[in-house]
């Protein structure tokens, strides 16, 4: 299929044999206008077939084959790290990559941007670098940090998502950890609220190994030990306790140690209204496989080994973990250390943005994930996190008509010159994956076809509807 442009109010079809619906896999037509779903019927409806809808307008058809039709990934963990660190990464990268990988949403993270998303001032100034330059639709987290609890109703009221936090000190002066009176402060205030505490959940303890060796810093078990699964559990624990006294919605970020499942199953089991996320990393790399120096591999909470994985693979499986995002991180390649492979002074993050379709279908798929698997992890269940599912993360009528079309048995072999975010650094180089991504449509409209990107100009908005 060429690249090819629809006008937003057009009747559009999009057919195909294999439509990931909310109750299942199905062959089926969907029907879409003004950007959204407005109908799905059967692949063969006679009047599809003949060009009109229902009132006799003509329509166009755009019949797929045997292609899989799956709702638009939303990635709810994003760093954009615009304004002020766009040397790292920016709107217009980041979500040039996201719609190369079939993401029609990312929520953008509130740290790592100069100045960060913790005041209704700070987060106007983001809107604005923001606007007119996303290629996919955006939007947004607030931050929680000391002394900042008087702004968190107000960027309730601009529209961001909910709150992030750092349990343990982030990497970034502007954007100091919460202790736990920062927290349950934070706790208090929005506990009348419809919104969501995310924690980054890892608190410093005395179990973390401090080695001085020489040959440490290149090797990524020194790293390993410095971040032990302790600092997790604990963490995770004390989120548990404050999420049980306070009734807010609570959300564990980008979960490593598998050893922490056990407490989030029983919490869930309790009625503690806690979610939690893995990421891409966590399920298809292991510590065993980091090379010397390899600090493209370097994040926080760390990688760790491959029976840790298979336990995380279990976790998600049996549905105690919800969601899997990307935690797209990227960094210059100074930061990275590429020249000494430090992994002590290394900026920790993974760049996957583009990549969490393909990586997440390669390694499930011998596991049992099924289409609607991975539809639910990585579309629905992230759209409700944000509060966008009713309107993203589906094929229902009435939702975006937001699609990632793809062939799940071809296969993609990842290199630097196919990668579209900013720094092409990544541990999956010269990974082959299964799962290309053959178009993505935003709001009905086809803006990457085919390794084309459809428009010059950005066609994305920016989602920021009040919460309260």
């Amino acid at each position: 299929m060429e690249p090819s442009i629809v006008k937003s109010d057009s009747i559009v079809v999009f057919k195909s044999h294999r439509v990931v619906l909310p109750h299942g896999v199905a062959s089926a037509a969907v029907v879409t206008k003004n950007g959204q779903i407005v109908a799905v019927k059967g692949y063969d409806d006679s009047r599809i077939a003949l060009g009109i809808n229902d009132e006799y307008q003509p329509i166009s058809v755009i019949d797929l084959g045997n292609l899989v039709l799956s709702p638009g990934v939303v990635d709810s963990h994003v760093h954009v790290n615009e304004p002020g660190r766009t040397h790292w990464e920016g709107f217009t990268t980041a979500t040039r990559a996201a719609a190369a990988g079939g993401v029609t949403t990312i929520v953008d993270m509130p740290l790592n941007s100069i100045p960060p998303t913790t005041t209704k001032e700070n987060f106007l100034e983001k809107f604005t670098a923001a606007s007119d330059n996303v290629f996919v639709d955006v939007a947004f987290w607030g931050g929680i940090i000391p002394g900042n609890q008087d702004e968190l109703i107000p960027l309730l009221r601009e529209g961001v998502r909910g709150f992030k936090c750092f349990m343990c000190p982030s990497g970034v002066d502007e954007f100091p950890q919460a202790k736990e009176e920062d927290l349950e402060i934070a706790f208090q205030r929005l506990q009348n609220s419809s919104t969501t505490i995310l924690f980054h959940a890892e608190v410093e303890c005395c179990s973390a190994v401090s080695t001085n060796t020489e040959e440490i810093p290149s090797v990524y078990q020194g790293f390993l030990q410095s971040r032990p699964g302790v600092m997790e559990v604990e963490a995770i624990r004390l989120v548990i306790e404050l999420c049980r006294r306070y009734r807010v919605q609570s959300h564990i970020v980008h979960l490593s140690c598998a050893e922490a499942i056990p407490l989030i199953a029983q919490a869930k089991k309790d009625g503690v209204p806690i979610t939690v996320e893995t990421c891409p990393h966590y399920l298809t790399l292991s510590a065993e496989e980091v090379p010397v120096k390899a600090t493209q591999f370097k994040c926080c909470p760390p990688i760790r080994d491959k029976s840790n994985q298979d336990l995380l693979w279990s976790g998600l499986l049996d549905g105690t973990i919800d969601l899997v995002v990307s935690d797209h991180s990227p960094a210059p390649q100074d930061l990275k250390c590429v020249d000494t492979g430090d992994f002590m002074k290394a900026w920790g993050g993974i760049s996957s943005l583009q990549l969490v379709l393909p990586l997440l279908w390669t390694f499930g798929h011998p596991k049992g994930l099924s289409f609607t698997d991975l539809s639910r992890f990585l579309s629905y269940n992230t759209a409700k996190l944000a509060r966008l599912h009713h309107r993203k993360g589906s094929i229902a009528v009435g939702m975006d008509a937001d699609f990632v079309i793809w062939n799940p048995d071809e296969q993609i072999t990842v290199t630097p010159e196919m990668l579209h975010f900013r720094h092409k650094l990544s541990p999956y180089l010269g990974k082959v994956l299964n799962g290309r991504v053959v178009m993505t449509v935003l709001r009905g409209q086809i803006v990457f076809n085919n390794e084309t990107f459809v428009f010059d100009k950005p066609q994305g908005i920016l989602l920021a509807e009040p919460l309260e």
